[in-house]
């Protein structure tokens, strides 16, 4: 079957999820990949959304954290303070899934503003929980279109910290958890360097080259010593993923999320 870019990428980041795993969800690009992992490979998962919502399951994807399809669809619905302290903070989610608006090399993701923090070009949502999560998850999986204006050298703004400047600053900030461990873009998967922590390519998505690759991301690209190719979509992750996104557009007068 034929496939869009951003479904390799939806498909490459749901198959990062275990069947066990416990999961802080963000909207939009992870929601897809996590109910898809529910949907297919990983029915046990246990997916968790900032607005309390626990084990939820919905039948198509929430347009914001506060959608009613969140709580109708889950085991059951606790506190936001309940969420951050005990979950979170706890301990109790294995991974959380963000997306970015920018993103340099080491993992740090700006949500806030693109440009002077006065003045800024543009003004983003902000980080919501995402701070927390970035450093009270286990490991932290990304997801992200790549264009040289959402990987960049240097971001405006850190609103979730991921590896610092690299090297060992998260652990010399006291920060226990493993950071970001992988991210899914529309053309590859990367995962940080033991030692620097900077994401470096290890596998590339079928038809994807390397001269591709660096007209869309804002730093000079390093690539493990074997890269791999990403497996394509199969014909049950594709057709699940659009089932579920033709489910959302139809209830939400054709938005996606």
């Amino acid at each position: 079957m034929d496939y869009k870019p951003d479904e390799m990428m939806t498909v490459a980041a749901a198959r990062a999820l275990k069947n066990s795993d416990v999961c802080f969800v963000g909207i939009g690009a992870p929601s897809a990949a996590c109910n898809l992992a529910r949907l297919t490979h990983a029915p046990d998962i246990t997916l968790i959304y900032e607005s309390g919502t626990i084990n939820t399951k919905p039948n198509v994807l929430p347009l914001s954290i506060g959608d009613g399809e969140l709580c109708e669809t889950a085991l059951t619905t606790v506190s936001v303070p309940e969420m951050f302290r005990y979950w979170l903070q706890g301990g109790r989610i294995t991974i959380g899934f963000l997306g970015a608006a920018q993103l340099d090399k080491f993992g740090n993701i700006n949500t806030t503003i693109v440009g002077d923090y006065d003045s800024p070009k543009v003004r983003l949502p902000g980080g919501g929980g995402a701070p927390e999560i970035a450093v009270s998850c286990g490991e932290i999986f990304i997801t992200l279109k790549q264009t040289p204006r959402g990987m960049v050298d240097k971001i405006d703004f850190v609103t979730s910290f991921g590896f610092g400047k690299g090297g060992d600053e998260r652990e010399r900030m006291g920060i226990k958890t493993k950071g970001p461990s992988r991210l899914m873009t529309d053309l590859a998967i990367w995962e940080p360097d033991p030692v620097t922590k900077e994401f470096t390519v290890t596998s590339l998505h079928p038809g994807v080259t390397r001269a591709q690759m660096a007209e869309t991301v804002g730093w000079e690209i390093k690539y493990a010593d074997s890269v791999a190719e990403t497996p394509p979509p199969t014909e049950e992750e594709l057709t699940v993923l659009r089932d579920l996104k033709a489910r959302t557009a139809a209830a939400h007068g054709g938005k996606t999320a």
